[in-house]
């Protein structure tokens, strides 16, 4: 549904984004993860057609975004990080203007908006004016604009920033209920969002995608995915290499912890991937003669993915253990400052032919 091909952003002689490249099937939700200003946003903005890419091509449900732009926009459904909205209109004059200027029929538009409203529960709401309404509202408006001409492609940016945490879980309900008649990408730098709401997840990192793979894949392939912490008391120079060799142990590394007593250390042991060998790793230190004190099994969350991808020095070899099908996409040796995160927002609604906005009336 949607291919992304060597996409390149360069400003004067900064590049934005590099060779970004990525797919999407339909009725996916994808999550597009990054730190601030590793290219997200601008990358969000050549997919809906703001803003043209120095080279690279984008697909969306066949037509390129370049050379058929308008195809492009009657298929996709964009919310930008701020909402496009019009203060002084209802919220259903909103949804009725944005449905004529994308071009939904005459005769359909009744049933598109109701429909909209509907799925972003925002019938209680239909004739309040859009200044008067809550953030979370106005976010949920700026979903209904993007779904109300019913687009094959969805695009979201940020869409629960600012948002308290009961609307943020209304948010991501909404989102998967979009899911497989929608393909979905979500572009956050919040973590549980992604976890919670996303079927797959393309991490960027100063505007190369460093790994692209399902949330569990990525936390499997990190450090096995799992280990143990342990608190013994004894000889750690002895302890060490014996836990070494119990079969499944990738690791053992000492963990300095001021708050521990003296007589006390703590260790951390990494696995091997599909192993737990955690009996094994008792027996030793009690059949040593060793206090456990303490022994907790510890997985690999998405967090320590996104901290290990997004870390210079250990990106390279990561990604390409995550992302054996895109052998280019390592991080960028230099940074690039993701000039377009902080240009301003393009007018409201996205038509080529909307020049001002327009005034709502009541229905």
């Amino acid at each position: 549904m949607i291919e992304v091909e060597h996409l390149h952003k360069i400003y004067g002689s900064t590049p934005a984004i590099q060779d970004i490249t990525f797919g999407v099937e339909k009725g996916e939700i994808l999550g597009f993860l990054g730190p601030n200003g590793a290219g997200k946003t601008t990358t969000m903005r050549i997919l809906t057609g703001y803003l043209p890419a120095t080279s690279g091509s984008v697909k969306i449900a066949g037509f390129d975004v370049h050379e058929q732009s308008m195809e492009v926009r009657r298929r996709i459904g964009y919310l930008p990080e701020v909402p496009p909205l019009y203060p002084e209109m209802t919220v259903e004059g909103f949804l009725h203007f944005v449905a004529r200027i994308k071009g939904v029929p005459a005769g359909d538009r009744p049933t598109r908006v109701k429909l909209a409203m509907r799925r972003c529960n925002l019938l209680e709401k239909q004739k309040v004016l859009i200044r008067k309404l809550s953030k979370g509202f106005r976010q949920r408006v700026g979903i209904a604009q993007a779904i109300v001409h019913d687009p094959p492609a969805i695009i979201l940016d940020e869409p629960t920033v600012g948002l308290d945490p009961r609307q943020i879980i209304e948010v991501r309900n909404l989102i998967r209920s979009l899911a497989g008649e929608h393909t979905i990408i979500l572009s956050t730098h919040i973590l549980p969002e992604v976890s919670m709401t996303c079927s797959r997840v393309a991490i960027i990192n100063r505007g190369r995608v460093v790994a692209t793979n399902t949330p569990d894949q990525l936390m499997a392939q990190l450090a096995g995915g799992s280990g143990y912490e342990l608190e013994v008391e004894g000889d750690l120079a002895m302890l060490q290499p014996r836990l070494q060799g119990v079969p499944g142990v990738r690791g053992v590394k000492a963990i300095a912890e001021p708050y521990l007593p003296d007589n006390l250390c703590k260790l951390h042991i990494d696995l091997e991937p599909g192993s737990d060998p955690g009996r094994q790793i008792a027996s030793t230190v009690v059949g040593l003669g060793m206090g456990l004190y303490e022994m907790k099994r510890v997985r690999v969350s998405l967090e320590d993915v996104f901290l290990e991808l997004t870390t210079e020095e250990k990106a390279t070899d990561l990604a390409a253990a995550a992302d054996e099908a895109a052998p280019d996409s390592n991080p960028s040796d230099s940074p690039a400052t993701d000039l377009a995160d902080t240009d301003p927002l393009p007018t409201p609604v996205s038509a080529a032919s909307l020049t001002s906005p327009a005034t709502s009336t009541e229905e």
